[in-house]
């Protein structure tokens, strides 16, 4: 068969598979993720060994040590990856609750049901343990699922998951159910975008490259998450040892993940004192900081900023800075630079921090707490299959409700329409 023809009959298949994956139980489905766990340690030899050949075939083409870093997998990393397969089993099942029911004058019974999206198509590039995260998290939520990894990780992705479908053919579950594109053609994505007969949703988790080019080529809607510009206003009343703690955690701990501060605002009120004070805090760390001309007047030793730095993801120790005249300067300037993926305030005034939260247009919003936190597991979702910054249908950090949907039902006792 064609290339088309392979990912017709794979997303096919993974449709039938997605009604069988619809009726399972939480019982089942948390029991089949257990063993999954199980099963990715007792052949953890035999991923490491295939995981071998993708490093050696990273280090032929040039890959960074960063990438080589993101690829490799060893016990540690495998016995991760189970723990993280047990922690989404035992999360709450969002299928089959009923999230509200109303009695209407005809006394019908109407609600709301949680119900699987259908099958979900992820496309990601380097970490193959997303292959296991993704696949749990869309099983348990009763969805069938076709991943498509990237190629320098193509061995490691097939290894592990043989291994997790086996326990699905264990429990005579369509192994459909599970499936990962076993080959490296870009023709692939291309043909797996135009399968919108049998995908529901389409996932892209990598550069904003990838998912420029998921978006631009897909029939099938597509859950976005181009980059993450995110922002910390320090405002008038703040506590400067907080907000220089919150800062330099949000900017330094991993500047190279999509919840890293990337622009820092200041309340002009505070910054003759403030912006000498986090300068220095900043350059301790190793951090360039770019700054606007007010922002300078108080440390002449930052770089100037231009217009392309307020819209920068640097994923590195730079950030741009800004003194804003007010509250109102600074939520205008975040709605216009921003990419709705996460902002932050530093504030003594409830009223501000309130405001801030209604006002500020992002999937998260926070007060006095690092963009660090911005993370599903974080947040309290157990896992997350991705950061959306579109607002359908889902907003911010996904766990496992956000790969459902709800259905309508209801309840008669013979009703009929006059």
């Amino acid at each position: 068969m064609s290339v088309a023809e392979q990912i017709r009959t794979i997303a096919a298949e993974a449709r039938q598979a997605s009604f069988a994956m619809a009726k399972l139980s939480s019982a089942v489905k948390n029991e089949l993720l257990l063993d999954m766990a199980h099963g990715l340690v007792n052949n953890c030899e035999q991923i490491i060994a295939e995981n071998k050949k993708d490093l050696e075939a990273g280090k032929e083409r040039g890959l960074s040590t960063a990438m080589l870093d993101r690829l490799m997998l060893n016990e540690v990393r495998i016995k991760g990856m189970a723990d993280a397969i047990r922690e989404v089993a035992a999360l709450p099942d969002p299928v089959g609750e009923v999230t509200g029911m109303w009695k209407r004058p005809n006394d019908l019974m109407v609600g709301k049901m949680r119900i699987p999206l259908g099958v979900i198509g992820i496309i990601y590039e380097s970490r193959p343990n997303v292959t296991s995260d993704a696949a749990v998290l869309c099983l348990k939520s009763g969805n069938a699922v076709v991943l498509r990894g990237g190629s320098e990780a193509i061995h490691s992705n097939l290894a592990i998951a043989e291994i997790l479908k086996a326990e699905l053919a264990k429990r005579n579950i369509p192994a459909a159910a599970l499936s990962l594109i076993p080959f490296t053609e870009r023709e692939g994505v291309t043909e797996m975008l135009k399968q919108e007969e049998f995908i529901d949703v389409i996932i892209p988790r990598g550069g904003e490259s990838l998912i420029r080019f998921v978006v631009e080529n897909s029939k099938i809607p597509v859950i976005k998450h181009y980059k993450g510009v995110c922002h910390i206003f320090v405002d008038a009343t703040a506590d400067f040892d907080m907000a220089r703690d919150i800062i330099i955690n949000a900017k330094v701990q991993r500047p190279g993940v999509c919840n890293a501060l990337e622009t820092l605002l200041i309340h002009k009120d505070v910054a003759e004192r403030f912006v000498p004070f986090i300068f220095q805090a900043l350059s301790e760390q190793k951090v360039e900081v770019r700054g606007d001309e007010e922002f300078r007047r108080f440390a002449p030793q930052a770089g100037a900023a231009t217009e392309e730095d307020w819209y920068a993801e640097y994923l590195e120790l730079i950030l741009a800075a800004r003194v804003v005249d007010d509250m109102d300067a600074a939520i205008d300037h975040i709605n216009r630079y921003c990419s709705l993926h996460t902002e932050s305030i530093i504030t003594g005034d409830y009223g501000n921090a309130q405001r801030f939260i209604r006002e500020v247009n992002s999937g998260v919003v926070m007060v006095n707490a690092s963009t660090r936190f911005s993370d599903g597991n974080q947040l309290g979702l157990g896992a997350e299959i991705g950061i959306s910054t579109t607002k359908l249908h889902s907003f911010g950090p996904m766990g496992l409700t956000d790969l459902t949907t709800t259905k309508f039902i209801v309840y008669g006792s013979g009703q009929v329409r006059s």
